[in-house]
């Protein structure tokens, strides 16, 4: 019986010794000096093995990994990288409006989890002060992000403070995505005046002469941009011009139902409308319909941005294709790139701005 009872108290010390750390330590990261003195070396050895250095004997490398395999051991990539000086994290800056959307960041997270980086997301409003933006780039530098994209689109104003020099004031790469070209500053965006163009011309050379176009709000420099696109192309096409055949909606589809029954009211003529995008386009379809207007027959829709619900539209909607997720990865791929030249000493390619192809996705509405 006392012989038992010595070789159970045994097995309990033995399982004692064992699970030490586990049991005493539970949900804590076992530590690399812990390590150290379970295998009963250093830490530089330690060091050595986890970096896969050939400056150990054989017999000491199994004897830490064994360690490592009881304990759990698992080494730290954040502890590693700071170490280098680099974080091999991105921070990202949006905003609610939408316009950037869901497939921009699904890119960039894609396109970064590819890279071997992580993530950290801010969000801004688009009517953020120069001080906002300030306290928004230093927290990101200060938790020591490789490089930043600003996706916040640009509307009014509120890309001004670029001419600040607070940028300056920043240690790393700043890439923006979908604002106005500038010297000096890396962009990645699509062309929305091609994109526009395409829109145009197709209607065009399909014999439409009186074209409206609903515009989304006009202090979005986008907006702008498929303005332009209108009002060129008709020029170029020597057709009439009437900028009366122009109304902006909210880029909602209840601000295109008002917006198309305005310029019906206006020129209940025209033969063809481009909108600046599918949801208003949808809300055009709408009011179309209410007026028993035939579509194409009567009147033309194409619409802007290929939303996924656009080939389920009454008729389906012509429209044009711009892949947010395209954008993002390519946004990406840019910032890592300067990202990797800064921590390699090395100068970046010069890249001003990139400009994403775009197409036109033909369907029953035109």
């Amino acid at each position: 019986m006392l012989k038992h009872r010595k070789e159970h108290k045994k097995v309990l010390m033995s399982t004692k010794t064992n699970n030490t750390i586990s049991s005493t330590r539970p949900g804590k990261r076992v530590t690399i000096k812990e390590v150290a003195e379970h295998a009963g070396v250093s830490l530089q050895t330690i060091s050595r093995v986890v970096n896969a250095s050939q400056n150990v004997a054989d017999e000491t490398r199994q004897r830490v990994l064994q360690a490592i395999a009881e304990l759990g051991y698992r080494r730290s990539e954040l502890a590693r990288h700071l170490n280098q000086g680099r974080s091999y994290t991105l921070g990202a800056v949006g905003s609610d409006v939408g316009y950037v959307g869901t497939g921009t960041f699904l890119g960039i997270a894609r396109q970064a989890d590819a890279l071997g980086y992580s993530l950290q997301l801010k969000e801004l409003s688009v009517t953020h002060t120069e001080e906002e933006a300030r306290n928004v780039l230093h927290g990101l530098a200060d938790r020591l992000v490789d490089g930043i994209l600003w996706a916040l689109p640009e509307i009014g104003d509120n890309h001004a403070w670029l001419d600040s020099g607070l940028l300056d004031e920043i240690p790393v790469p700043v890439i923006f995505l979908s604002m106005r070209p500038r010297s000096n500053f890396t962009v990645v965006a699509y062309d929305n005046f091609e994109g526009g163009t395409l829109a145009m011309r197709h209607l065009i050379e399909n014999g439409r002469r009186t074209i409206g176009h609903i515009a989304g709000p006009l202090n979005w420099w986008v907006s702008q941009e498929r303005i332009r696109a209108w009002e060129e192309n008709i020029c170029h096409a020597e057709l009439s011009f009437d900028p009366t055949r122009l109304t902006a909606g909210n880029w909602e589809a209840s601000s295109g139902l008002q917006a198309m029954h305005t310029l019906l009211d206006r020129h209940p003529e025209i033969d063809a409308v481009f909108a600046a995008n599918d949801k208003m386009a949808l809300g055009a379809l709408l009011a179309a319909h209410q007026r028993r207007l035939r579509i194409p027959e009567d009147i033309a829709i194409v619409g802007f941005d290929n939303t996924p619900e656009s080939a389920c539209f009454f008729p389906p909607l012509t429209t044009i294709i711009q892949d947010k997720v395209q954008l993002g990865e390519l946004a990406t791929r840019v910032l890592v790139h300067h990202a990797e030249a800064r921590f390699s000493h090395l100068a970046p390619t010069k890249i001003d701005t990139t400009s994403l192809s775009q197409q036109l996705f033909v369907r029953e509405s035109s």
